[in-house]
């Protein structure tokens, strides 16, 4: 898929006020760090799209961007930034809730994961929240170039092991590095089929 034009539409807190629209969303989410408005910024080809930051836990808002005139492409708040308190933390989760539960144009939530890190608990919980409440999703593993060949697929075999202890089959699964550009042909060629088949 080539991405011709990606243009920012609206940020909210308030599912009911996104775009009044049939097309299909592609949203994405992790825990804060773990390289999300990089891998937007790369996967568009537009450099400053979403806002990245050194800071975690810098988005806080459901941004809409229209990519092609054909599908959103929507960044979510990073969840488990233990820093924003936890009045902070309740608001972000019932944003990212409402959102994944009620927003019926979700097509697919990527779901990414930093591959230099053992499976967490946190994103293993959120993963089983998410088949629990049936929710399609895939796994992106970020920052591939920050670690050997070796140790990655090390990484990704845990978490195989890990969500095959509850998990009848894996959730498909993808790999990125926004510095080195790499996966961003394999997560657009997966959401050109998902758009095919619908």
């Amino acid at each position: 898929m080539e991405i011709r034009t990606a243009k920012f539409i609206i940020s909210n807190t308030d599912v009911k006020k996104c775009p009044a629209s049939t097309m299909p969303e592609y949203a994405f989410i992790g825990r804060s760090n773990v390289g999300k408005s990089s891998l937007i910024n790369m996967i568009t080809n537009h450099k400053g799209l979403a806002m990245t930051s050194q800071k975690p836990g810098k988005t806080q808002l459901i941004n809409h961007f229209l990519i092609n005139d054909e599908w959103y492409l929507v960044d979510l708040p990073g969840y488990g930034y233990a820093q924003r308190g936890k009045a902070g933390r309740d608001n972000i989760r019932r944003i990212i809730e409402s959102y994944i539960l009620d927003r019926m144009q979700l097509t697919c939530l990527f779901v990414l994961l930093d591959c230099r890190h053992e499976p967490q608990k946190i994103d293993l919980e959120f993963m089983e929240w998410l088949g629990e409440n049936s929710i399609p999703f895939a796994i992106i593993f970020t920052k591939t170039d920050k670690i050997s060949r070796g140790k990655l697929g090390e990484n990704i075999n845990a978490y195989c092991d890990k969500l095959l202890e509850t998990w009848a089959e894996l959730p498909p699964m993808l790999t990125s590095s926004s510095e080195k550009k790499e996966g961003r042909d394999d997560i657009l060629d997966y959401i050109a089929v998902i758009n095919k088949s619908l």
